[in-house]
């Protein structure tokens, strides 16, 4: 019986080196590696104005805002619904504006490297509405979503920002529970601390659209095994980012000028996982995070699968390690 469990204890520890500390090791590569990864060192995108082929000067984060709101929709291979979208986001803004003047806007298409027409349908846009309203960000080659937002925020005019994704997921008019909640939490602040009203844009506020209210709707409905990978998900989620937000994955967030300009100075990770990074960062600059509910719905063509699931993970691991470590430095720049 000590022979059998000597064989055991040495088998295992066989798989241990063979698996485990190789995976550790890349971990640790794969860590430094990303150290720089939130330095914005590439040049400053070029904005195209199709009516007249001229080229539009491009802002960035830290400039003052010159809109009110900027939406950023990331963009890889959406030729099929991407129309439908902008369509119902247009409608919504302009809508909007003709009824207040004080609400001027901005959408920033990010095509993320796409192979299809997703690149023509963005420009057809804004040949309609035109390069101050409707803007077009090429990134040349797919570099993921959190990248992808991670450029349209840095380089938009507004002091509210709005990622939404280009499925149409989320109705456009949900921004305004977003905006409203911000509007509260900064209108509570100066109530608290008895400070001078200050513009909405300073002050660094985080809004959340959730789809926590569906769950239970949605693990009757999914297959076991998404159901699975969805708890483990969420509990991979807390041990990285902590407590506080039961939706990180939801395309539909908003931030003031100044919550955006300290996180999306410092976001690393550029795919599925980016969301848990902002998280984590909002922590971190003690930045309120607010979690509203929106309208929701089911949109044939995600791009999630079970690889996606273990590339989250793998971000994760790296986020933590990163962090945790002190290897990836967050930068406290205001200006």
């Amino acid at each position: 019986m000590d022979f059998e469990w000597s064989t055991i204890i040495q088998s295992t520890l066989i798989l241990a080196s063979i698996v485990v500390i190789p995976l550790a090791v890349a971990l640790i590569i794969e860590t430094f590696k990303r150290r720089f990864n939130h330095n914005h060192l590439e040049a400053h995108p070029i904005f195209e104005d199709p009516n007249s082929l001229k080229q539009v000067k491009c802002p960035y984060i830290y400039d003052p805002a010159e809109k009110y709101i900027s939406l950023i929709v990331p963009a890889y291979n959406e030729e099929l619904r991407l129309p439908a979208a902008l369509d119902e986001t247009m409608n919504y803004l302009q809508e909007r504006a003709g009824k207040d003047e004080s609400f001027t806007y901005e959408v920033i298409i990010v095509d993320d490297g796409s192979s299809d027409g997703t690149k023509r349908v963005a420009f057809d846009f804004v040949r309609k509405f035109k390069v101050d309203n409707v803007r077009v960000v090429l990134l040349g080659k797919n570099q993921g979503k959190g990248e992808a937002i991670r450029k349209g925020m840095l380089h938009s005019r507004g002091k509210l920002l709005l990622m939404l994704d280009a499925d149409g997921a989320t109705k456009v008019d949900d921004l305004a529970k977003l905006e409203n909640q911000i509007l509260a939490v900064a209108k509570a602040k100066h109530q608290s601390t008895g400070e001078s009203s200050e513009v909405i844009e300073d002050i660094p506020i985080v809004a959340f659209g959730s789809r926590a209210h569906l769950e239970k709707k949605a693990l009757a409905t999914r297959k076991w095994y998404r159901n699975f990978l969805m708890k483990g998900f969420h509990v991979v989620v807390l041990l990285a980012a902590g407590p506080g937000v039961r939706d990180t994955q939801c395309g539909f967030k908003m931030f003031t000028r100044a919550a955006a300009r300290k996180l999306f100075t410092n976001i690393r990770l550029k795919r599925w996982c980016f969301d848990v990074e902002l998280v984590y960062l909002s922590k971190f600059f003690h930045i309120p995070i607010v979690e509203i509910s929106v309208t929701w719905s089911e949109i044939p063509g995600s791009k999630v699968s079970p690889l996606s699931i273990l590339n989250m993970v793998w971000e994760m691991a790296l986020m933590s390690l990163g962090y945790r470590a002190g290897i990836w430095k967050i930068s406290t720049r205001e200006s």
